[in-house]
């Protein structure tokens, strides 16, 4: 990666950057400060995340927000078979070290990809859906979660705005505050434990930026701050649903 090649690198499940942290986090990250921008470290990692596999303890967490915390390295989490393909292109053409996370049950999804190269961009979020009411900020396999909620709150009267950030490092802040700007509501939903997560971040984000705007409360739609249990059954509850989503969004519209 600094002597002219683009190496792609497989970590089989997120839960392994703990035993490459040095190298990717210290090292390769690094480079391009350490060399006054003479250098860089053009590395793409691909790596998979979160539960619902059943693969238990130590292969089932989501720790996007780790590697969004150090700069240096970018980070992006696909949710389709067209921005998969596209954004895993931009990682390799780019000459920083970027981490693509990806969800092991989006693997069963199908759609559209053009057989020719093409990119999407790293730091631009998509609008999956427009909307009115309310934002709502859903990350990786929790798009599709929240499209299916978005389709039961429509029947309810509430027109949602769903934004795929696409990508954590760089974020697309204009969109966000743009949606909430037009709505006046916000809801986060985001697989990872809560703690110093990408909900909290973006919640502070809007908090900060944009607090003129809010009508209600900001909700998150996160995990429990535990590992992630074994049994099917408690997985399952671990999980965001759709119907956590539908109850965030009716409290964010209080």
């Amino acid at each position: 990666a600094t002597a002219g090649l683009r190496p792609i690198v497989e970590v089989m499940f997120n839960d392994f950057l703990w035993l490459v942290g040095d190298q990717l986090f210290n090292g390769a990250a690094k480079l391009r400060f350490l060399s006054a921008g003479q250098h860089s470290c053009k590395l793409t990692v691909r790596t998979v995340i979160g539960g619902g596999g059943r693969a238990g303890i130590h292969h089932s967490q989501v720790l996007y927000s780790l590697a969004t915390h150090v700069p240096g390295v970018k980070v992006v989490v696909p949710s389709t078979p067209f921005d998969a393909k596209g954004v895993l292109i931009s990682a390799i053409r780019d000459d920083d070290p970027v981490l693509v996370f990806e969800h092991k049950l989006l693997y069963g999804f199908t759609g559209e990809v053009p057989e020719d190269s093409y990119v999407v961009p790293i730091g631009k979020a998509k609008i999956r859906k427009q909307g009115t009411d309310v934002t709502v900020v859903a990350i990786s396999l929790m798009v599709h979660r929240a499209e299916e909620a978005a389709l039961e709150l429509e029947e309810k009267g509430i027109s949602v705005e769903l934004i795929d950030p696409i990508s954590l490092s760089p974020l697309d802040e204009d969109t966000i505050l743009s949606s909430v700007a037009k709505t006046g509501h916000l809801v986060i939903v985001d697989e990872s434990n809560p703690r110093c997560s990408m909900a909290t971040d973006i919640a502070a984000l809007v908090a900060d930026k944009a607090i003129d705007y809010l009508d209600g409360p900001i909700k998150m739609v996160t995990a429990p701050h535990s590992p992630v249990p074994f049994s099917p059954p408690l997985e399952d509850a671990y999980l965001p649903n759709k119907a956590d989503i539908i109850k965030a969004v009716m409290q964010s519209l209080m």
